[in-house]
């Protein structure tokens, strides 16, 4: 929950001119609170810089106060959405039955569902790592025709990773990775060598490129590291090289 319009406006007057060359070889997407997200668009008509939002309800319209459809997303010119971020999981009880119905809602509108999945502290240290992550993708993707699944973007992020300044050593966010990878592979091999899968926890500038570099990881979905423009130019740099 960071930036007003205003914010957001001076935020993208900073960032684009520094990503210019570089948004030309790495997809680069701002996910922005509703009240933002046309100010965003608005200003970035005509670069690489997308816009995508941080939630939306699965009904295109209806008796839901309070929430934003996928339809609504895409009059404004959003690309795409984050799906089931640990805050929303943990803060405002979203559950993966709600996410199965969010997913495909999302694909529908045209809009690019960022899927996010990860295991706390504790079910890490119980080994439970694979065991949640499985029911993760098992249960949001459940609606979602395997022929589709590239379609989706998947976020891994290690909860005990966010916000912390803890990071997944390289093997633990390799091994997470190539793990989802497996899951979705089940389902559909081809379709699963081609869906992006990303790293998400306490990625800064500074670590970007050892986590980039990884077997698998193809993109690192970054928090509040990426609250000032330039320190996401800087990570955007990083994936570049």
């Amino acid at each position: 929950m960071h930036k007003t319009r205003a914010e957001a406006t001076e935020y993208m007057r900073v960032l684009l001119p520094r990503v210019a060359a570089l948004a030309e070889r790495v997809e680069v997407a701002i996910c922005a609170p509703f009240t933002a997200l046309e100010a965003l668009v608005q200003f970035g008509r005509g670069s690489r810089v997308q816009a995508y939002a941080q939630n939306m309800h699965e009904a295109p319209e209806g008796a839901f106060t309070g929430e934003v459809s996928a339809r609504m997303l895409s009059e404004l010119g959003v690309h795409g959405v984050v799906l089931g971020h640990s805050e929303r999981r943990e803060h405002f009880c979203e559950s993966d039955a709600a996410l199965a119905r969010k997913v495909p809602a999302a694909l529908r509108a045209g809009l690019t569902p960022i899927v996010c999945v990860g295991e706390t502290e504790q079910e890490r240290d119980a080994g439970r790592t694979e065991g949640k992550l499985r029911t993760q993708l098992e249960q949001d993707l459940a609606e979602v025709a395997g022929e589709q699944l590239a379609q989706a973007v998947i976020a891994y992020e290690p909860i005990w990773a966010i916000g912390t300044g803890r990071v997944a050593t390289p093997e633990q966010a390799r091994e997470a990775i190539a793990f989802i990878r497996g899951v979705l592979g089940e389902r559909d091999p081809a379709a699963a060598a081609a869906t992006r899968i990303l790293y998400g926890g306490s990625v800064k500038p500074d670590n970007a490129r050892e986590l980039l570099q990884l077997p698998d990881v193809d993109g690192a979905l970054v928090g509040g590291a990426c609250v000032e423009a330039k320190a996401l130019a800087e990570t955007v740099a990083a994936a570049e090289r």
